[in-house]
């Protein structure tokens, strides 16, 4: 915090100076006058460094806390690059002084290389190009070693675009410097990013020129004069000549050819060349430019005898295959510019009359052009158009002819394994053309095939009708050997094609047969399946190859191959074929592919399995036949011969593996058993399960040294043999068959003695597990019943003393046959009242009531239909209301309903238990009024009602009027 600028100035002070950092993570806190002071200090140390860093740290304002610099930022600004100009003119004359006048030349260098970068850095920083190039450079201009450093400083800023512009005199010497030590290659790149104002054009040109810098030179064209012609025109008088007269170039115009095309191609896609873009406002008109230059009938300065379209021709003499590559880039931008697409149909024309009508040309040159207009003709929005006639018999030529017929060659040609796919389009694009039908078709057709052709012997095979020729096509072809299946399915299945030429197909398609399924199994097989399956037998009769034969026969049969198996109709012998071999050549996949076979022999099957030793497959047909007996014996063979091999087996590294074979084979055996168990009886379920039991725990009899590698893993592997048949066969038949072992009955019990106590814990931990499922349900029963003999004994209290329907009090009423019925509501009502409002029907021979009252307010016009619902009540609480003998409101039937479906029902000994507590209920009472009650008495956790009879003759307690009552409580209930 700033205590101020006193406070500060002299903490400052106290400090000596060393508080200072020159580094931008420093804070600096001082006031104007410390900071110059402190400047002062720096520039007598000759620290010129540290001043000019603390200074433009100040500048950029990278000090976080400054006192006596407020004001103006730009007036500080200013005051202190003024600063800094003195500092760097100090700089540089200090620098010159202290020179050292003796020694080597690389000593002076290291000294310039030191000190002249910081100050060209610190000038572009604050932007004084005007104190960099006249003060700065004339001082070091004094020195030759200086002025070359600092000269050469100025590259690297040139290039990152740092410094685009420098005074002529600057230049000047720049680039007499650059040639002096011979730096061609870096002045160029200077020169490419330099703004062409500060350049003196004429003297820049006549140096590239001169030098050979071709970049340059065409940048200064572009760039200063907005001229793209006369670079190319300058290039074209360079490489023409040699070109026409059929010499070959020199290495120099071999670069300037390839500059060209490569220019050339930057013209025409709107790229500024060497680097950047072409202004968008030029686009355009660079591009009509360089179009109308190409396609110039004569050169400007050409000769009488100079043939037609010089520079195209040129261009292509120089290298066909790249300009027609610059041609096809170019022509990939023309998409909606009408005038472009113009220009290409004319480049095109031109290409055309000039490689086709003259012999000038090689076939391998011609076949370059008629490769490029293959590749445009197949393009999906192509508007190119070729004249026909160029290829007719009565325009071409003897020349011509013998020049399309070398362009055949060159295209046929077997030796040249380039561009084949290239070649092969051409070749079929001529041909949809109609561009060689001056050939003999039958010589094509043999120069298609020797080139391997496919495409065009399928094209001259279709025009014959001959399709099953064109079989032999794809099975050829690498590229389309999978279509072969499509196009033999397309032709036997699609209309539009002969019988003759759909037997023909069938025919081939079947005498290939081996090819195709070599080809794809699994998609020949579908072939065969669809049109082949009467031949299928004779198929297989006549493959040799046995694994071929496999792989046929299994996408044939396996169901997980996809086929529709309701088309394939094969005898028995086939399919035990397909699994002889299978057998053979993928032994694992057995067991899975037996269980979705659908059409198979068992008894063959299994003969078959038995055969090849496959026990688990063999296992499964037994088990499938019904022999369970014999599949579990299948299985126990198995596993003693593992565990024969584990207690002979005396390497330790070979137990692991083998012991993960024994518990695999042992969970299936136990699987096995688990499955049939349940439909046996209890002496073949003994039969299974203790032969098992005696495989496990022999190899535990044997005592050796290798026992106790593997005891503990067989012990636990025997132990899930008891847990599984403890629950078929019983406990006691378990311990008493272990005991009756005569190695145990000898006082070997200690060796079993982890088995018994393993049986003991799994015994007791079902027993408790047991006990404590017994005591949750009792207690949830317990809790249930309790609830409800609450409810039952709960006593009820009238709102009022008088019906609700007759509004008369009960006590003054005194029909013979009328009671008084009480709703858990509140509500009270005589009997003969409830019946007149039809709330009351007998249901089972008990008496069903409703509350009049609480169902005309509630659902007025529904009370006849809430009624025969509730007659109509589900039969478990019907069946309750009737045992605990209570009337029901019907808003405690309904909740009664919800609370059934939203609670689990109850099972046998729940339903027994609550009977049983109803019957006791239910008996005669101690007291009158609980005899009265259990007349018509029904109820509900929430609805209960009480009846009397209003007779005097009855001795109503009701109407005495000494009425107490003398009950006992009920028991509380336990939570």
């Amino acid at each position: 915090a700033l205590v101020g600028e006193k406070a500060c100035y002299q903490s400052i002070s106290s400090c000596g100076g060393q508080i200072f950092y020159l580094g931008t993570k420093s804070v600096h806190v001082m006031t104007l006058r410390s900071w110059r002071e402190r400047v002062d200090h720096l520039l007598k140390q000759e620290r010129l460094t540290d001043a000019l860093a603390l200074a433009w740290s100040f500048y950029e304002g990278k000090a976080k806390a400054v006192v006596g610099l407020s004001g103006d930022t730009s007036k500080r600004k200013a005051v202190i690059a003024d600063r800094m100009v003195e500092i760097l003119l100090h700089y540089a004359d200090r620098t010159l002084k202290k020179c050292p006048d003796q020694g080597k030349i690389q000593v002076m260098e290291q000294h310039f290389q030191d000190v002249v970068p910081v100050i060209v850095d610190y000038c572009l920083l604050l932007q004084r190009m005007d104190l960099l190039f006249n003060q700065i450079y004339d001082k070091m201009s004094e020195n030759s070693v200086a002025k070359g450093i600092f000269l050469e400083c100025l590259e690297p800023y040139i290039l990152s675009d740092k410094l685009m512009g420098i005074t002529a005199q600057v230049m000047k010497d720049l680039l007499l410097h650059f040639q002096d030590k011979n730096r061609l290659e870096n002045l160029e790149a200077c020169i490419v990013h330099m703004d062409i104002t500060s350049l003196d054009i004429q003297q820049v040109v006549l140096l590239c020129w001169e030098n050979h810098l071709y970049d340059a030179m065409i940048y200064v064209y572009n760039s200063g004069m907005n001229d793209f012609i006369s670079p190319m025109e300058k290039l074209f008088k360079v490489i023409a000549p040699p070109l026409n007269a059929g010499r070959s170039l020199t290495d120099e115009q071999v670069v300037m050819g390839n500059k060209l095309l490569v220019y050339i191609s930057c013209c025409l896609a709107g790229r500024a060349y060497p680097l950047g873009d072409i202004p968008e406002d030029l686009v355009p008109l660079v591009k009509n430019q360089v179009f109308e230059f190409l396609i110039r009938l004569h050169s400007t300065e050409g000769s009488v005898d100079e043939e037609v379209y010089p520079y195209v021709r040129t261009l292509l003499h120089f290298d066909t295959r790249e300009f027609l590559n610059v041609l096809a880039l170019t022509f990939e931008d023309f998409k909606n510019d009408k005038q472009a697409v113009e220009y290409q149909q004319r480049i095109v024309d031109i290409l055309l009359k000039v490689m086709v009508e003259n012999s000038d040309f090689t076939p391998s040159q011609v076949g370059c052009l008629f490769t490029f207009l293959a590749r445009q003709l197949a393009k999906p929005n192509n508007t190119l158009f070729v004249n026909r006639t160029l290829f007719d018999q009565a325009s071409l030529t003897h020349a011509n002819l013998y020049i399309l017929a070398q362009v055949l060659e060159f295209l046929c040609s077997p030796d040249d394994d380039s561009r084949h796919s290239e070649r092969q389009q051409v070749l079929l694009e001529l041909l949809q053309a109609g561009g060689i039908v001056q050939f003999e078709e039958s010589r094509l057709i043999q120069m298609a095939e020797k080139a391997e052709f496919y495409q065009i012997c399928e094209f001259m095979y279709e025009r014959e009708l001959r399709y099953d020729k064109i079989i032999g096509c794809y099975l050829h072809d690498p590229v389309r050997k999978e279509e072969v299946f499509n196009y033999i399915h397309n032709i036997l299945s699609m209309p539009g094609y002969s019988a003759e030429e759909k037997q023909s197909v069938w025919q081939k398609a079947l005498e290939h047969i081996e090819e195709l399924l070599l080809l794809s199994p699994c998609k020949a097989a579908d072939l065969v399946a669809i049109h082949f399956s009467e031949q299928t037998e004779s198929i297989v009769t006549n493959l040799q190859d046995q694994f071929l034969l496999f792989q046929f026969l299994r996408s044939l049969l396996d169901p997980r191959e996809g086929i529709n198996q309701d088309l394939i109709h094969l005898p028995p012998r086939i399919t035990e074929q397909f699994i002889e071999l299978l057998c053979q050549y993928s032994p694992d996949q057995v067991l899975e592919t037996l269980k979705v076979l659908e059409y198979c022999r068992l008894e063959e099957t299994i003969q078959i399995t038995q055969k090849h030793q496959l026990h688990e497959a063999s296992s499964y047909l037994l088990e499938k036949k019904g022999d369970i007996h014999g599949a579990f014996l299948v299985m126990l063979e198995r596993l003693q011969s593992k565990l024969l091999m584990l207690t002979q087996d005396d390497e330790s590294s070979a137990v692991l593996p083998l012991l993960e074979s024994i518990e695999d084979t042992l969970m299936k055996t136990i699987a096995l058993c688990r499955r049939n168990s349940h439909n046996l009886d209890q002496q073949q379920r003994e039969a299974l399960w203790f032969p098992l039991l005696e495989a496990m725990m022999s190899p535990q009899k044997l005592s050796g040294s290798s026992q106790c590698r593997y005891s503990e893993s067989l012990k636990s592997l025997t132990m899930q043999v008891l847990n599984n048949m403890a629950a078929f066969i019983a406990l006691p038949s378990i311990l008493q068959r272990i005991l009756q072992d005569p190695v145990y009955g000898k006082g070997k019990l200690g060796e079993i003695q982890g088995l018994v106590l393993g049986m003991l814990d799994t015994f007791n931990y079902e027993q408790t597990l047991l006990e404590t499922t017994t005591n949750l349900l009792n207690h949830d029963l317990h809790w249930s019943l309790c609830n409800l003999r609450a409810s039952v004994t709960r006593g009820l209290t009238p709102k009022q003393d008088y019906c609700c329907i007759c509004l008369q009090q009960y006590k003054r009423r005194q029909e013979t046959a009328d009671e008084i019925i009480v709703f858990s509501c509140g509500h009270l009502y005589h009997s003969l009242c409830l019946l007149s409002k039809e709330c009351g029907t007998v249901t089972k021979g008990l008496m069903r009531w409703m509350c009049y009252k609480c169902n005309s307010s509630n659902k007025g016009g529904k009370l006849s239909e809430n009624f025969s619902e509730l007659k109509k009540g589900s039969g478990a609480s019907l069946a309750q209301v009737r045992q605990l003998s209570f009337l029901l409101s019907p808003q405690s039937l309904q909740y009664l309903t919800l609370q059934q479906h939203s609670e689990s029902l109850l099972d046998p000994q729940q339903i027994q238990a609550f009977d049983q507590l109803c019957r006791l209920n239910r008996g005669t009472s101690r007291l009158a009024l609980l005899t009265e009650l259990s007349r018509g008495h029904s109820g509900e956790k929430h609805g209960l009602l009480s009846i009397s009879h209003g007779d005097p003759a009855t001795s109503s307690v009701f109407q005495n009027e000494n009425f107490q009552l003398h009950l006992a409580p009920p028991p509380l209930a336990e939570d």
